[in-house]
């Protein structure tokens, strides 16, 4: 894909940003306080965070975005990889920018000596899971949480 680029969010790309992070909430039904947002931003620039994003970019035009954590685990030496949160604009997909921003996420959590990628999605994402199961293993575990 000539004309798409993967790179890291820069510090001055609020505006950029902000449009594709409420519409991947807008599509999971979510909203956030504000200042939730304003933490998240502030994270993904400070280089103490173990959270990282990465934007695919198009005519100049930033269409995705790719949020990922790292963190340890008690199974392996190294680090886990866990992709948070991936949105393409509308008007943008089918055309490589997810599968590209999931690959890398891939080369980062390579270069970083992770064992494993994972991430979550819901059921009913039969769009994106479609590409999803091209990209990686479904192992059949099952998500329990409570919210506090």
């Amino acid at each position: 894909m000539p004309d798409l680029t993967i790179r890291p969010l820069r510090p001055d790309e609020r505006a950029a940003w902000d449009p594709l992070w409420q519409g991947y909430l807008a599509f999971y039904g979510a909203s956030l306080d504000p200042a939730a947002s304003d933490t998240t931003w502030a994270r993904l620039h400070d280089p103490a965070e173990p959270m990282h994003a990465l934007v695919a970019e198009r005519d100049g035009a930033v269409i995705g975005l790719v949020h990922y954590v790292f963190h340890r685990s008690t199974w392996t030496v190294g680090p886990y990889c866990y992709l948070q949160d991936l949105f393409t604009a509308q008007a943008a997909r089918g055309r490589g920018a997810g599968r590209a921003l999931i690959e890398a996420v891939y080369a980062a959590a390579r270069a970083a000596g992770a064992s494993r990628v994972y991430w979550l999605t819901q059921e009913s994402n039969a769009t994106a899971r479609a590409l999803y199961d091209t990209l990686a293993d479904r192992p059949g575990f099952i998500q329990y949480r409570t919210i506090l």
